[in-house]
């Protein structure tokens, strides 16, 4: 599975994957010379009124090279609304994402290390964001094997 944030990098090699852990996929790929180690996950369910829209990505992601880890990303399957912020609740925690085209991000490494450590410890994920034309989109996934999937990027990365 190519991601298309991940798919146009120079240097890089095709991702292997290391494995699939209930509802994630761990995989491994070299760009510039360091490893890339990435868990990802699609949503269970997909709510919105919307008549068309791309593949929807959750990713965590450790780039060890660049002394980056638990990196939360979020591929939403259309272009947000200019300006607009993402909500994303695991279990009883919420955290505010802000937004670029198709993606969302975590404002800084101390908010990526909640959410990820969430992710391990919850049992769904659910992210809410609103398209350019202004439709709000409701995505749930699970978050059975997140745990595992992010050990196995972890050990695979020497995190």
């Amino acid at each position: 599975m190519m991601l298309g944030g991940l798919a146009g990098m120079a240097h890089a090699s095709e991702p292997r994957l290391l494995g699939e852990y209930g509802d994630w996929k761990a995989y491994m790929f070299m760009e510039n010379n360091g490893k890339v180690c990435y868990m990802v996950s699609q949503p269970k369910k997909d709510e919105g009124n919307y008549s068309k829209r791309g593949d929807i990505f959750a990713l965590v992601t450790h780039r060890p090279a660049e002394n980056s880890k638990n990196v939360f990303s979020y591929i939403a399957g259309y272009t947000y609304q200019a300006g607009s912020e993402v909500t994303v609740k695991v279990n009883n925690q919420t955290f505010k994402l802000f937004t670029q085209d198709d993606s969302a991000w975590a404002i800084d490494q101390a908010a990526d290390n909640k959410l990820a450590d969430a992710i391990r410890r919850g049992n769904t994920l659910v992210v809410q964001g609103t398209s350019s034309r202004g439709t709000l989109t409701t995505d749930t996934f699970g978050l059975k094997g997140s745990s595992a999937a992010h050990k196995a990027i972890s050990d695979e990365c020497g995190i």
